[in-house]
């Protein structure tokens, strides 16, 4: 496995003690027990005296994980025991949470009009950046439009147009992004470019990249500046056997090496169809719904995060042989409802015949419950914002859409999810639930950045809006 670090965004480790743990006691006891040195950031603790690599970690974890002098915890303050495994530190939580009560999104500024001037509508929001000032950048993929708005939500102007000269954008895809000087990257591949442009809209240049594979993925970029585009890796292989990287460019637009994203011992059920016509062929893959998925993304800090949703675990590589994996206990799991589990049997059916006509199922069964979290995104600042599975409910005018169903037509999805997530810090301090409001949309990636985030939000009409929201949580209140 390779992996990706910023040397000056990890903690300070050496050689771990093996199976050293802290009980919830020993998290939330008395803090006059701990002897901190502030200047060089250690714990001394016998338990953990001869444990220097995670030391750094330990104090930040401790420190908020102990109430403040009362010697117990609430019933509702974060508990979390550690484990150290070879070269992994083990985070669990396992009650309790920083914030407390679940917190929710709330509204400060809305962009977007059903009816009005053109540069307020949106039709299909590809993809969403935000500048460190505030800005907002919104790619449009029905209108062809690059858009600015300033922090407030006032339209400030559209940068380049459609076509294939400089400064032009051909078929765009979910990789939109704001360098930290403020430059703004728009990934083209149908143009098989990155275009650079100022912030006042003047088109800089354009770096060159491997065209033809659009994606939703978000263009990455790290704090020191660097950019980081997904590529695949071989365009031959059949799609199961398809193998991605970033590919790192520098704030100069220099390519350097290519990062392989971590793998797992696991193969993920899938449904495939696949049509041959002469010497033509086509094929789908479909995961099979609510079974567990591998997955990944990349830090701004500078390092891969990912896991498998089997059980609530992810692992942060820091370094190489440096992991943090944070774990949750205590989440239940959730049921997958009998229509719920009918309709997306049918919807996966319908798509898979769009390729292959005469498709049967050819994977696992939908399984009774979901796994605990369906995505990772990451954070401006190195928060991990987990989307959580949830209990779905059906859409009022659910009986009007299948009545419209055309013979052959992929069914509307009329059981919904509402988006909630669970929310750590790069340390594996469990900050605690967010919930999302109705219409919120993870497509395309959210701005997360500390407590304020910028979302595509739809209405009961299914009118798109970029929104920006903050956080509200019981702790802003103490």
């Amino acid at each position: 496995m390779q992996f990706c670090g910023l040397m000056g965004n990890r903690w300070d480790c050496g050689r771990s003690q093996p199976n050293a743990r802290l009980s919830p006691s020993y998290l939330c006891g008395d803090p006059s027990a701990l002897n901190i040195d502030a200047e060089v950031g250690m714990i001394e603790r016998d338990l953990i005296r001869e444990s220097p690599k995670w030391r750094f970690l330990l104090m930040s974890v401790v420190l908020v994980a102990c109430s403040s002098g009362s010697g117990s915890p609430d019933a509702h303050e974060w508990r979390a025991a550690y484990d150290t495994i070879a070269d992994t530190l083990v985070v669990r939580t396992e009650s309790g949470s920083v914030w407390g009560d679940t917190a929710e999104l709330v509204a400060d500024v809305r962009i977007g009009e059903f009816e009005g001037a053109d540069e307020y509508i949106f039709g299909r929001v590809r993809s969403l950046a935000v500048a460190p000032d505030g800005s907002i950048y919104v790619f449009d993929s029905q209108a062809k439009e690059l858009r600015k708005y300033s922090a407030d939500g006032t339209y400030v102007g559209t940068f380049g147009r459609d076509g294939g000269g400089p400064g032009e954008y051909e078929r765009p895809d979910g990789g939109l992004a704001v360098l930290p000087d403020g430059r703004v990257l728009l990934r083209d591949p149908g143009n098989a470019r990155i275009s650079v442009f100022a912030p006042d809209g003047e088109y800089l240049e354009g770096w060159r990249i491997r065209g033809g594979f659009n994606t939703s993925r978000i263009l990455y970029l790290d704090t020191a500046g660097n950019a980081y585009v997904l590529l695949l890796l071989d365009y031959e292989a059949r799609v199961t056997d398809w193998q991605f990287g970033l590919v790192r460019y520098t704030p100069d637009g220099v390519p350097s090496d290519t990062i392989l994203p971590p793998s797992w011992d696991y193969e993920p059920p899938s449904l495939v169809a696949e049509r041959v016509d002469g010497d033509n062929r086509s094929m789908s893959v479909n995961s099979v719904p609510f079974t567990a998925q591998d997955g990944w993304t990349f830090s701004p800090l500078g390092y891969m995060v990912g896991g498998v949703s089997t059980r609530y675990s992810f692992d942060l590589y820091v370094a190489p042989d440096r992991v943090l994996r944070i774990e949750r206990d205590n989440w239940e799991p959730i049921p997958v409802q009998v229509a719920e589990k009918e309709e997306r049997e049918r919807i996966a059916t319908a798509n898979s015949r769009q390729t292959e006509p005469g498709w049967r199922w050819n994977g696992p069964p939908i399984p009774d419950t979901k796994p605990p979290y369906t995505r990772l995104f990451i954070g401006q600042s190195g928060r991990i914002w987990v989307q959580l599975h949830q209990r779905a409910h059906q859409v009022e005018d659910a009986e009007e859409l299948q009545s419209r169903e055309a013979p052959g037509a992929i069914p509307e999805q009329t059981w919904i999810e509402p988006v909630a997530f669970d929310v750590f810090e790069p340390d594996g301090r469990y900050l605690g639930m967010v919930r999302a409001p109705e219409g919120f949309s993870a497509r395309p990636w959210p701005v997360m950045r500390g407590d304020t985030v910028w979302a595509v939000v739809r209405d009961e009409l299914d009118v798109p809006y970029i929104v920006r929201f903050h956080i509200e949580h019981s702790a802003d209140a103490t």
